[in-house]
């Protein structure tokens, strides 16, 4: 159980998305620390969802789910701030690691993870079809099917922040104000089109 937990966190974080983003963006500004515990945020967030889906907890995935426009409104607000913060904010020209940054960065990142209510919905859905929900195992098989998607979630953030922080001193102030410019108009570009998706939800 913990095996497949470990593949489907890979398979959960993997793909790139506002915290991928967030992430190398981080990374290359503020150092490795910050970027990882950008990805360890969310890695928190899908173990809690998993948590939910695990131990079939099923009237907190309603909840969840019947608050989807909100959660959704409340994660696009979230994003379209960082992402105008981020593009409008200036490289230091330092290399330095900046552990004042790093709860910041783990808590936004597990907010704007949590307020994803597709989330949920997808590890239900992966759990089912895998036939990992009454499996056997009980309680203990759960908890180990939830510390396998954290581990799993984690340590694709930490190979993401590893590959790209060797990079980091290699990026001139140019081409980290180029990275601050691209990477916050994606966020604030991804805050907007989860505004619209819960207006439209609210409608």
């Amino acid at each position: 159980m913990f095996f497949r937990g470990v593949l489907i966190g890979l398979a959960i974080a993997a793909p790139v998305g506002a915290i991928g983003v967030l992430c190398i963006r981080r990374t290359l500004a503020h150092g490795r620390a910050i970027g990882l515990a950008t990805g360890l945020g969310a890695a928190s967030a899908d173990a809690v969802y998993g948590a939910i889906a695990a131990f079939g907890l099923a009237a907190a995935a309603a909840f969840l789910v019947e608050q989807a426009a909100w959660l959704r409104i409340i994660g696009g607000v979230i994003l379209v701030w960082i992402g105008w913060r981020t593009f409008t904010a200036e490289p230091s020209g330092t290399t330095a690691e900046d552990a004042a940054r790093v709860w910041p960065a783990y808590a936004s990142a597990f907010a704007l993870t949590i307020t994803n209510p597709s989330t949920i919905i997808s590890f239900a859905a992966v759990f089912a079809g895998l036939g990992l929900v009454g499996s056997g195992g009980g309680a203990g098989g759960a908890a180990m099917l939830v510390l396998g998607v954290f581990c799993g979630s984690a340590a694709w953030w930490l190979l993401l922040s590893s590959v790209v922080g060797m990079m980091r001193e290699r990026v001139g102030l140019r081409a980290m104000r180029a990275v601050n410019r691209v990477s916050g108009a994606i966020v604030a570009a991804l805050g907007l089109a989860a505004l619209t998706t819960g207006a439209g939800l609210l409608a």
